[in-house]
């Protein structure tokens, strides 16, 4: 159990040469880029992501056309065909970091939208975002984190940096699926709500 890159690292130790990964489509892929003499099987070949789904490698070239020599930073929750289109890769933990280590003013970053706008705000670097969105983060509004506030004092919000940055500034912790969770273990909040999957819950 894990997020996406969690699960495609844990799968580099398992000692077989057949992995089921029980997950979407690119999570299974992403497995694969990182275990490429196993064998990577998923139950369902149409388990997709509407993150993942918003984006091609036909977009990518479309970008470029339109933005020359502006590097594309792309998040890995996304297809192995767009990962091979861009130029280099990054996780809702690392964002900021890899979007600076290019030593250049201005970056794409896709596919998602928010994510991009809450790196945009810790960096001086300028980021043109794509328009994509999981279909549960986008679902939160700074609104319900205030009603949540009011409906149980104390409680620990924490926000996926998918989430719009309005929700991710009104949270006291934003941070991927394993951050919440290791912020969770070591913090051990009386009473926490996490603004991502309810799964993680």
């Amino acid at each position: 159990v894990g997020d996406s890159l969690a699960l495609a690292r844990k799968a580099i130790e398992v000692d077989a040469d057949v992995i089921v990964l029980a997950g979407v489509h690119f999570m299974a892929e992403t497995a694969k880029l990182l275990n490429p003499e196993k064998t990577v099987l998923i139950p369902d070949l149409a388990a997709g992501c509407s993150l993942a789904d918003s984006i091609t490698p036909e977009d990518i070239a479309l970008l470029r056309q339109a933005h020359p020599g502006v590097p594309i930073v792309t998040y890995v929750n996304t297809s192995a065909a767009v990962k091979a289109a861009s130029d280099i890769c990054c996780t809702s933990g690392n964002a900021k970091q890899v979007v600076e280590s290019l030593g250049v003013p201005k970056v794409l970053m896709i596919p998602d939208e928010y994510l991009a706008r809450n790196v945009a705000r810790e960096t001086d670097v300028e980021i043109i975002a794509w328009h994509g969105h999981f279909e549960v983060h986008e679902l939160f509004t700074a609104e319900d984190v205030r009603q949540l506030r009011e409906n149980h004092p104390g409680v620990t919000v924490l926000a996926h940096p998918e989430c719009p940055p309005d929700v991710v500034a009104e949270a006291d912790f934003a941070g991927s699926t394993a951050v919440m969770s290791d912020y969770v273990g070591r913090q051990k909040p009386a009473r926490v709500v996490l603004l991502t999957e309810c799964s993680m819950s």
